[in-house]
């Protein structure tokens, strides 16, 4: 599984971690119904935000399925109609345009075995364009918005804004969100969910930028940070404003229930956004081709806490040094008072639970703290 949104079941709660799980798996079987298992591969969080945001706009569309492994071969109620099939769908597409970009580029295995990834990416097209065709919208808006990219990339140079490389995931993600108000029948839904689409958008490039900074600059490849000069603290601020903007444009839409659509599109993209960033003490002038391996004041490095260090390239530990890392960190009390403390087997940067609401009252209790990696 992949995604920026990936929810810990005990801020979610009983009832809403359900609600997710029945639109992860409608996703997964609605893609392994119309296209084969070979295209549940492109499973991943955030593309059920498209189902459960058809759901929240027009009611629960359920059915019973089978036991399945990644359950524990338990049975359940999962999503099913025109929600799941357009979350496959864009799924599809993007997976499809993702591993084109790697064919081109040379690199990871799509890359390797370029006339193989090159068919995968060529059908898993066709059939992700197919479905949006039967759902009755042209989803070629969103295949032509990814493939600028690469002509913004090369557009792009110190001083340029980092957000005109952001244009295309944000027009296309943006595509994506509306076409659910269209599929629910609330089309006045349309143009704030576009602006909500939009705004994840650019959530999920900076965070991606931001989490590849690293392993992108030793590899002297291409990063939007990097190539505008944007600081990492100017897209920390960005995602920021973004997350204050789907909160706002959320205020325009009209849910049948928008609970969950307002966990995951506020609360738990916060959480994301905190995951890459919020760890680190900022500096307004800190370049993104300089190292910072500062500690901040609310993360003690003395005694109990000295082990294991905070360090701001991650380096991932092995599964038995991760399971002793992660025993140590539970005995010492490190994930709930250390603030922040390094997850045992990523090594990457985290924050201890803070349970803040704001303004939305009770709507997303959490019951605990807990050290999800």
């Amino acid at each position: 599984m992949f995604g920026i949104i990936r929810p810990c079941r005990n801020r979610m709660g009983a009832e809403l971690r359900s609600s997710w799980l029945a639109h992860l798996c409608g996703m997964c079987l609605s893609l392994r119904d119309e296209h084969g298992h070979l295209a549940r591969l492109v499973t991943n969080y955030d593309g059920l935000l498209i189902s459960a945001l058809v759901e929240a706009q027009s009611g629960l569309s359920r059915r019973s399925a089978g036991p399945c492994a990644l359950r524990g071969m338990k049975s359940a109620d999962v999503a099913i109609g025109s929600g799941a099939r357009l979350a496959a769908s864009v799924s599809l597409l993007l997976a499809s345009l993702k591993i084109q970009d790697h064919v081109d580029d040379g690199d990871g295995l799509a890359g390797k075995a370029g006339w193989a990834g090159r068919a995968v990416a060529q059908r898993w097209a066709a059939k992700g364009l197919g479905t949006a065709a039967d759902l009755g919208f042209d989803a070629s808006v969103m295949v032509d918005s990814v493939r600028r990219q690469p002509l913004v990339e090369a557009a792009a140079g110190l001083g340029s804004s980092v957000l005109v490389v952001t244009e295309p995931t944000e027009t296309a993600t943006g595509f994506a969100v509306a076409q659910t108000a269209l599929l629910a029948g609330r089309t006045a839904n349309a143009e704030p969910l576009r602006e909500v689409g939009r705004l994840f958008g650019r959530v999920a490039h900076l965070i991606d930028a931001a989490e590849d900074l690293e392993a992108d600059r030793a590899a002297g490849a291409w990063n939007p940070l990097a190539a505008t000069g944007t600081t990492v603290d100017e897209a920390h601020r960005l995602c920021l404003d973004a997350v204050t903007g789907i909160r706002l444009a959320l205020k325009d839409v009209e849910f049948d229930d928008s609970r969950l659509v307002h966990k995951l599109l506020v609360h738990e993209l916060e959480e994301s956004i905190i995951r890459v960033f919020g760890g680190r003490q900022h500096h307004p002038h800190h370049h993104p081709d300089q190292p910072d391996d500062r500690r901040t004041p609310a993360s003690p490095g003395r005694g109990l806490w000295a082990y294991p260090r905070l360090t701001y390239q991650p380096r991932p530990r092995g599964c038995f040094e991760g399971c002793g890392a992660f025993l140590y960190q539970c005995g010492t009390c490190q994930f709930c008072c250390r603030d922040p403390y390094p997850g045992p087997w990523s090594d990457k940067w985290r924050n201890s639970c803070d349970c803040d609401c704001g303004d939305c009252g009770d709507c997303c209790k959490c019951d605990c703290c807990c050290p999800c990696d």
